[in-house]
């Protein structure tokens, strides 16, 4: 039976290893070793990792991989992509190279806003709250002007306070609904900082408004903290072209293809099921760009995800259409990003795909972002309404099978030639490899 530990995050990091390596494995000889393996060959490097989180004890890799031949609003741009999943890389180059014969792809910032807010209990009479709210909003701007200094000097700041009363959904729940730019950062610890402060000027100056009661003074905080859904933080990505200029290999009649393709996306706009996966493929793209900039996926697929409820029912977050004989296929999302701040200056690799990135600001990096997840939506749907998606899929998985069974490299050349011409499946290959060893 496995033993509860104490002082866990006092111990060094060879005592948290060899705790783990004794503690759950039969071999601890080899989990130590394992661990090891991963560790960066450069200490100063590895000290770095290891100060990201708590309880370091390795790096766990993620594949950095380039999708290249990007046309964005005419300029050509090689996109960095940190996933494990294969065919991702490889479906977004394939459709990069498809709409950069085709004009490529244009993308438009719309808004910028992000949204913070300090949750709290009020038990009095909302008419005063809202005198006070009035006569005191100016004081908030007041008590934070320390912390907006910097930004206000590269453009950004608090855009608005408002009171909420939410009392509908909660008894006697209020809140401080707080909008701001926060320019090239990210900007979670400005906005949380502003929050912060807001919660002290509301309990300070409530406590002494003539106007309240002794009962109505006693404001309870209950958080301050800013929101993932950014709904006026959009930007909106688009391909189009003449529907006989959809013309490839697997579309030879492109007004078939086109219809179909917009039928497919009307399905995703309808089904909730079908609407899940649609957008999981979109992710695919955006994610795997978020991850390889620095920036935060789980903020950023939390926020997308409450957009795509956003009417009631969860639906496509892309849409197609054909109008006077022209194929678009779009998307509006909202990125919250940065490309100042937090691992954008500390990560390696991340300072590599900014820099391979020409070192965007963060309305390009929502462009960009954009992009890659119309494009991967867009090859999914190419898949699945031409070939299937299950074809490209398997071949590019094809390797994790071959390493699987730790082919050689005589095998692997063998393994290969047999299955251009031969559907790939799980048991086909394995079917294959053990009469190759027989």
């Amino acid at each position: 039976m496995n033993n509860a530990v104490t002082g866990f995050s006092k111990l060094s990091k060879e005592e948290k290893i060899n705790w783990i390596a004794n503690e759950y494995f039969s071999t601890p000889t080899e989990a130590i070793a394992l661990l090891k393996n991963y560790w960066n060959s450069d200490k100063k490097t590895q000290q770095l990792h290891d100060e990201f989180i708590e309880n370091t004890i390795t790096n766990f890799y993620i594949p950095l991989g380039i999708a290249p031949n990007f046309l964005i609003n005419g300029q050509y741009s090689t996109i960095p992509m940190a996933i494990e999943e294969s065919s991702v890389v490889a479906a977004a180059s394939k459709t990069a190279k498809f709409w950069s014969t085709r004009g490529g792809f244009k993308a438009t910032v719309i808004n910028t806003e992000k949204i913070g807010q300090v949750h709290f209990i009020y038990n009095g009479d909302v008419s005063k709250l809202n005198l006070f709210f009035a006569q005191t909003k100016a004081v908030f701007f007041t008590e934070t002007e320390s912390i907006t200094k910097n930004m206000q000097k590269r453009g950004g700041g608090i855009l608005d306070i408002v009171l909420n009363d939410k009392t509908d959904l909660l008894p006697n729940y209020f809140q401080l609904h707080a909008t701001f730019e926060t320019k090239d950062s990210m900007g979670a610890n400005f906005i949380n900082s502003c929050l912060e402060q807001f919660a002290k000027t509301l309990k300070e100056e409530a406590s002494t408004y003539e106007l309240f009661s002794e009962k109505e003074k006693d404001i309870h905080v209950v958080m301050s903290i800013l929101s993932n859904y950014v709904p006026n933080c959009l930007v909106r990505a688009e391909v189009s072209c003449p529907i006989e200029e959809l013309t490839e290999k697997h579309i030879q009649h492109p007004k078939e293809f086109a219809e179909k393709f917009v039928q497919a996306v009307q399905i995703a706009e309808v089904e909730p099921y079908r609407a899940v996966t649609h957008n999981k493929g979109i992710m695919n793209g955006i994610d795997a760009v978020v991850l390889a900039t620095g920036n935060d996926f789980r903020a950023v697929e939390a926020g997308i995800h409450a957009y795509a409820s956003r009417n009631g029912k969860y639906s496509s977050l892309s849409h197609a259409k054909i109008e006077n004989g022209i194929f678009t296929f779009w998307l509006e999302i909202p990125l919250a990003l940065g490309t100042i701040g937090g691992l954008t200056t500390l990560h390696p690799l991340v300072k590599f795909s900014l820099e391979m990135l020409k070192k965007p600001s963060a309305k390009e990096l929502m462009q960009i972002v954009a992009v890659a997840g119309l494009a991967q939506n867009f090859a999914a749907l190419r898949s699945l309404t031409t070939t299937g998606i299950q074809e490209g899929h398997m071949k590019m998985h094809l390797n994790n099978i071959i390493n699987q069974f730790e082919a050689t490299d005589k095998e692997r050349v063998l393994i290969r030639k047999h299955f251009k011409h031969h559907a790939v499946s799980h048991n086909a290959v394995v079917d294959f490899i053990e009469n190759l060893r027989k």
